[in-house]
């Protein structure tokens, strides 16, 4: 095989491949010795009618099969000669590549490479330098963790007669909905529960500022007026009466920090006990919190000390994929399906571009440090992920599994990818330098 590299651009290169004669004449031959067993010509026994004849009557069938055995196996060949990484690869259409038994076959393919990268500052002797971070848990914080476990335990408990209602108080009320006098069907509800200064509405209505300093038993009447545009034409342009009689009302109870409130939280036998295993959580919480920031900074000085050209398939492949997050969020947060305007798109696109393209840059540096250092992902690395994603899910493992095989290949390659990225970034902070 003969190739030569014609350099297009810094990301973009051409390879001429040319496949010597006797290998296409030999593609040829086994191309019409399988053709001879598939087809049935009238007067000849299977595989006995003569080539001449197969020629006559399939040689341009023959040939695009030839081409299309021939162009992929060359292509691999001529990639692998060349020690390139390609990220696109355009090879011209079956028709306009012209093939002839016993001549060299010749043919194009245009590839996009990833590009070269000069690894610096990420280990010794040049190793990425931090700023200790030296928060610590602190009192105060541990007394608001305190604060939300007794939040967790309270009880609401009949408030005392003649109670006059405040904010923070719960009530337990019944609502019914009058239109001109008469009960309107769907404004019914009857013991909600309701937190009184939560600003929660009660069948679309606001009454919190209605119930305070009112008692249990007392009967409050709302007047909701509706415009003329309402869609429900029972109520549009007039105005609802809601009857809301309080049933109850309930303040919540904080029980007291001692060894008996450890005992209802779990199993722990003094409230000294429970305080370390707070604490001892907070502590792993505040640990993970400051590795994180670590790699950000990480990640921010990667970025800014490594200078190379993009491969524009790859930003636009993750600008796609930006892209498509957004708008699967933007229709789960309207409950809506419906498409994005084209101008929308074009504005998502500007707007996300630049992040698009810090993230490639990202993971082409990450990518190259873990080729360097020999990093690889293991089947126990897939499988710690899996479980890891499937438990952040809340799905079981099983599911989350054919999920990600249901993407195909693409699906695995991208999930060992950004395994490898996680690993290539701790390796970088395990050789990083804390100041101080």
């Amino acid at each position: 095989m003969k190739m030569e590299v014609i350099e297009l651009g810094p990301m973009k290169r051409a390879l001429k491949i040319e496949v010597p004669a006797d290998e296409v004449t030999q593609r040829f031959a086994r191309a019409y010795v399988e053709l001879n067993r598939q087809v049935n010509i009238p007067g000849f026994r299977p595989g006995k009618a003569p080539q001449a004849l197969l020629e006559k009557r399939y040689s341009k069938s023959v040939e695009e099969d030839v081409i299309r055995n021939l162009v992929p196996d060359y292509y691999d060949k001529a990639v692998r000669q060349a020690g390139i990484v390609p990220v696109l690869v355009e090879i011209p259409p079956l028709e306009r590549v012209k093939i002839k038994k016993d001549e060299p076959f010749t043919f194009t393919a245009t590839v996009e490479i990833k590009p070269t990268i000069e690894l610096r500052d990420y280990k010794a002797p040049s190793p990425i330098s931090l700023k200790p971070d030296k928060r610590t848990v602190t009192e105060e914080q541990l007394a608001r963790g305190l604060e939300v476990l007794r939040e967790q335990q309270a009880r609401l408990e009949a408030a005392p007669a003649g109670h006059v209602i405040a904010e923070g108080d719960y009530i337990v009320l019944d609502v019914q909905g009058t239109l001109d006098g008469a009960p309107l069907d769907g404004t019914k509800k009857e013991g909600q529960l309701h937190k009184v200064g939560s600003n929660v509405s009660v069948l679309g209505v606001e009454i919190d500022s209605q119930v305070m300093g009112k008692k249990e038993g007392d009967v409050v009447q709302i007047a909701q007026p509706y415009p003329a545009s309402h869609p429900d034409p029972r109520v549009a342009g007039k105005t609802v009466v809601f009857n809301v009689t309080l049933k109850a009302v309930k303040e919540k109870k904080l029980p007291v920090l001692d060894d008996e409130f450890a005992k209802d939280c779990g199993p722990y036998t003094s409230l000294q006990e429970i305080k370390d295993k707070l604490q001892g959580g907070m502590e792993q919480a505040l640990k993970r919190e400051i590795e994180d920031t670590y790699k950000d900074t990480i990640i921010k000085r990667l970025a800014e000390t490594h200078h190379f050209d993009l491969p524009e398939t790859l930003v636009e492949r993750e600008l796609e994929a930006i892209i498509r997050q957004h708008v699967q969020q933007q229709q789960q947060k309207s409950g809506s399906e419906d498409a994005l305007s084209m101008e929308a798109l074009t504005a998502l696109r500007q707007e996300h571009r630049d992040e698009a393209a810090r993230r490639v840059k990202l993971g082409l540096v990450l990518e190259a440090i873990a080729e360097k250092e020999g990093l690889t992902v293991t089947q126990d690395d897939l499988n710690a992920e899996v479980m890891r994603l499937a438990s952040e899910l809340k799905m079981p493992a099983a599911d989350l599994v054919k999920m990600i095989k249901s993407g195909g290949q693409d699906s695995i390659d991208e999930l060992r990818a950004r395994i490898l990225a996680d690993k290539a970034l701790d390796f970088v902070y395990r050789n990083a330098v804390i100041q101080g």
